[in-house]
């Protein structure tokens, strides 16, 4: 997952489903949204996808992807207790929390 969320552009993708969430996007509006070409944005949406990331929907004929908030929730909760409850590199109060 982390790979995944390396690259600049899935990370950008990712982040744009997530202002987009919970109704999502399909892939032109994407695709229009972050100037990427086709060929590439379906190569980082899979990757994505494969990851658990990324949920898909067809939709008749359209393909909607949404950001996958439990496995992200969980990735964080990952981050957060390594970072801070473990081997509290991070202060716990520092953070802001976002989601309950």
């Amino acid at each position: 997952m982390f790979g995944a969320l390396g690259n600049e552009a899935r990370l950008r993708i990712v982040r744009l489903l997530l202002s987009a969430h919970p109704e999502g996007m399909i892939v032109g509006d994407i695709q229009a949204e972050l100037n990427i070409t086709g060929s590439t944005l379906s190569h980082h949406l899979e990757k994505l996808k494969n990851e658990e990331l990324l949920t898909v929907e067809r939709q008749g004929t359209f393909l909607w992807y949404r950001a996958n908030t439990e496995v992200l929730q969980e990735l964080l909760g990952f981050l957060y207790a390594e970072c801070c409850t473990r081997n509290k590199a991070v202060r716990p109060e520092s953070f802001v929390r976002l989601c309950k």
